[in-house]
């Protein structure tokens, strides 16, 4: 899958809109029940980007951002501002966030994911983008300084050594969605008191 490894404006994601969508399939009875069934097992998040749009440098910025993505042709990552984090929005990520595994005596690879809990129920989400300098781990509660690595293009850890059988492994971090544009043409309104603006730029997450 194309994809370039560079971050969406802050300034401008900071005030789009959107978030998870779920697709759903509902057949309602001749008895007025009805039969619901889950279409895909991930959700996928939307975007709008123009609503972080408040300046004509900001509409600049995001057009030479298409052009250099080649509309919908590149996937890039964005930042959302409402859930980028292994702890709640509030917290500082630590190395105890999230279980990532169980210590095998011979896996070294473990993959980043955040789990979504809400009473018995709970959600993963498979963690590909995680930011830069942002990636802690630790071995049953210690943190570790050394000893492994992340590829921040995957979300992969690699330990040098595998941890030892019955380890919990946990991580934490910053992430960014991978996302691309879903249009390939931007609709500018060249009006004279804002010297420009744009009614929609449509993202959407890349899944692999």
């Amino acid at each position: 899958m194309a994809f370039h490894e560079v971050r969406f404006s802050d300034n401008i994601s900071r005030g789009a809109r959107g978030g998870p969508e779920r697709r759903t399939q509902i057949v309602e009875l001749a008895s007025g029940d009805e039969e619901r069934n889950a279409s895909w097992a991930n959700s996928r998040r939307r975007y709008d980007a123009a609503y972080g749009v408040r300046r004509a440098d900001d509409l600049a910025a995001v057009v030479a951002f298409f052009e250099a993505r080649n509309g919908r042709l590149y996937g890039f990552r964005w930042k959302d501002w409402g859930d980028y984090k292994s702890c709640l929005p509030s917290g500082i990520p630590s190395a105890t966030d999230q279980p990532i595994g169980t210590g095998d005596g011979a896996a070294t690879a473990f993959q980043l994911i955040k789990a979504y809990i809400s009473g018995t129920q709970s959600w993963i989400r498979t963690i590909t983008k995680p930011v830069a300098g942002s990636v802690t781990v630790a071995l049953d509660g210690s943190v570790q300084v050394s000893g492994w690595s992340v590829d921040i293009a995957t979300g992969l850890i690699t330990f040098a050594t595998a941890p030892a059988s019955g380890t919990n492994i946990t991580a934490g971090f910053e992430f960014d969605v991978p996302v691309r544009f879903d249009t390939d043409r931007l609709d500018v309104i060249h009006d004279i008191e804002r010297l420009g603006s744009i009614t929609s730029i449509p993202l959407i997450e890349v899944r692999r």
